[in-house]
């Protein structure tokens, strides 16, 4: 999977997105979702950190598991994939923040990964 490029259409979407996440975001070493500004998780998540409202995306690793969760890093991005800021896992959790993306996987990641 190393050499599979994850999505097909992620330069158009993110073009400020910097090169060190898009190779680790089409690698699949770091995983890239959408904030999902409706849900009341959001709502009260943004009264502790301010800056989560001009947040549309979060990069995270999809490989840490939920005891090793305070160690992690987010890395916030907003609508054209520029880095924002980042928060560690022991100041917030993402579960129940995230919804899909608007990125299409290719056909040669979606024949090979299981999705």
């Amino acid at each position: 999977m190393k050499d599979i490029l994850k999505y097909s259409n992620i330069k158009e979407e993110l073009p400020k997105l910097p090169d060190v996440l898009l190779n680790t975001i089409q690698s699949d070493v770091l995983e890239i979702k959408r904030v999902n500004k409706e849900c009341e998780k959001y709502i009260e998540a943004c009264s502790k950190i301010p800056e989560l409202k001009g947040a549309m995306y979060v990069v995270f690793s999809k490989y840490i598991d939920k005891e090793n969760h305070q160690f992690e890093k987010f890395i916030f991005l907003g609508k054209d994939g520029d880095e924002l800021f980042d928060v560690s896992g022991a100041e917030m959790e993402l579960y129940g923040l995230l919804t899909c993306t608007n990125l299409n996987y290719t056909d040669e990641y979606r024949a090979n990964a299981p999705i």
